[in-house]
């Protein structure tokens, strides 16, 4: 069951660090919801779903078109949000389980996994919560772990997290009234990560007739545990939330409310979907009404944040970020063509085409960032890394925290504190690199040229004249695919875990 991975010695730099200078450090929110994609949102062009507070999140702030997720879908691009690398150098490629090796385990008459999570990220590698625990942060993370399974090398108790509630394997995660959730807190003083069971769901089955009987909700139980962990924050003590919801991600499902019968009137005439057996997305009827409904349930909880930032007092010191993890999904019998969500771009989850990787983005600090202002400037999330350290007073996180015992320990983010402040000079990439190994796929984008390579065959577009990628220019332009090809092979390191057919 254990990858096939050395257990590298935990790094030895994670002590507090002492600090000559007394800076003020912003508080930093980061909200990054599951499988949005980049028309989903009223401010990004959405027609059909009611988003007033993520909208005047962007009224309020800056609203980016061109920002990019790590990878196509979950793990991955995960992984190169929290470690600061593009996935050609990420140990997490893909959404590598474990659980199915593991002992079954009975809740109540339903049977589940005794081990849960993904791939772990190498422990020989910093990443992002470690940096800012390390200068000086009160770190929290709500909501989908996916970097390492129970008891594995990397759970959040081991890898800078203060406090973390939420689903520590995002399989689990398909189930919205599951069986338990994971639990981790250092005020309280645990030793590990261990699993809160949820006693009134178990007592109803966790697939088919009867699951409806279930009432613990665990968008609403992750949501409140967030907001209760912001409540006990101060001014003056810098923290940092990870608020990962997992909606809008299948399975379609939730409480029958008044903002899910709103939208079934809305939608008189919709679908019914009717199950995937081992996926545990159960069947669902609504299936219209319950992804618009998933959204402007997401956007409630952004507005609850919104609102305690202010009752506290810690609303102008504090950067929010809302994103997305990876493009659409048509899981769970959800429709991304019924609701236009690709945002004129084509391509889905699991794609490196623009609708796979593309998602929304925005960004508010009172003060700092130009209120309504819509930024071009590409980025990915491999620099949100330097971004949120350079915040910290980590103006080189590379340079400080790269590991001397590895012949190549990656960073290859790119801070944008200039291009939210408006302040210093911001330096751009010459490109940007995914790949995904699942469906064999790499993403090169340059300038505005866009490479994609499936099963090695390499695709060329201009996405200036080209932003649906209908046209593959990649005979007119032999000396441009050879460029881009060049870049693969100087990004690419080998994974043997995770193959791609090179070019």
């Amino acid at each position: 069951m254990k990858p096939n991975i050395s257990l590298f010695p935990t790094l030895l730099f994670l002590a507090p660090a002492a600090w000559a200078k007394q800076v003020q450090r912003p508080n930093i929110i980061f909200i990054m919801c599951d499988d949005m994609g980049y028309g989903d949102l009223g401010c990004y062009g959405q027609p059909f779903i009611h988003t007033p507070n993520i909208d005047k999140l962007a009224q309020e702030g800056m609203r980016f078109t061109q920002a990019y997720a790590g990878s196509p879908v979950s793990a991955p691009s995960r992984a190169c949000l929290m470690t600061g690398q593009h996935s050609g150098h990420t140990e997490v490629r893909g959404n590598k389980e474990y659980w199915t090796d593991s002992a079954p385990i009975k809740y109540g008459d339903n049977t589940d996994f005794s081990v849960v999570g993904q791939h772990p990220y190498s422990p020989d590698h910093i990443i992002l919560p470690e940096v800012l625990r390390n200068n000086g942060y009160t770190t929290g993370l709500f909501g989908k772990w996916a970097g390492g399974y129970e008891g594995s090398v990397s759970t959040p108790d081991k890898r800078g997290i203060d406090e973390f509630y939420g689903y520590i394997c995002q399989f689990q995660a398909h189930l919205y009234y599951p069986n338990f959730l994971n639990e981790y807190s250092r005020k309280r003083g645990d030793k590990a990560v261990h699993r809160v069971v949820l006693e009134e769901n178990i007592k109803h089955p966790m697939t088919g007739k009867g699951y409806e009987k279930r009432t613990q909700y665990s968008a609403d139980l992750i949501h409140q545990k967030a907001m209760q962990w912001l409540d006990q924050q101060q001014a003056g003590k810098p923290f940092v939330g990870f608020l990962t919801y997992t909606l809008p991600h299948a399975e379609l499902v939730q409480p029958e409310d008044s903002l899910l019968e709103g939208y079934k009137k809305k939608f008189f005439v919709d679908k019914t979907w009717g199950g995937q057996p081992g996926s545990r997305y159960n069947a669902t009827v609504h299936t219209h009404a319950q992804f618009a409904a998933m959204i402007s349930r997401l956007d409630q909880y952004v507005g609850d944040v919104m609102r305690k930032l202010k009752e506290k007092g810690l609303e102008e010191n504090t950067l929010v970020i809302f994103t997305s993890d990876n493009g659409p999904h048509e899981e769970g019998g959800a429709d991304p063509t019924f609701f236009g969500r690709d945002g004129k771009l084509q391509g889905l989850k699991r794609q490196c085409l623009e609708g796979g990787i593309r998602v929304p983005f925005i960004a508010r600090w009172k003060g700092q960032v130009p209120a309504g202002s819509t930024n071009d400037h590409q980025l990915a999330f491999y620099d949100i890394m330097p971004t949120f350290a350079e915040l910290a007073g980590v103006k080189d996180v590379a340079k400080r925290y790269r590991n001397p015992r590895l012949k190549n320990d990656y960073f290859d983010g790119i801070s944008f504190v200039p291009t939210l402040t408006g302040k210093g000079v911001q330096h751009k990439h010459p490109y940007l690199y995914w790949e995904f190994h699942e469906t064999n796929q790499i993403g090169v984008r340059m300038g505005d040229w866009k490479l994609v390579v499936r099963k090695g065959v390499p695709a060329l577009y201009n996405l200036e004249t080209d932003l649906h990628e209908d046209h593959n220019v990649a005979a007119q332009h032999p000396e441009i695919v050879a460029k881009m090809v060049d870049i693969i092979k100087k990004e690419h390191t080998e994974s043997n875990l995770f193959k791609v057919t090179l070019p």
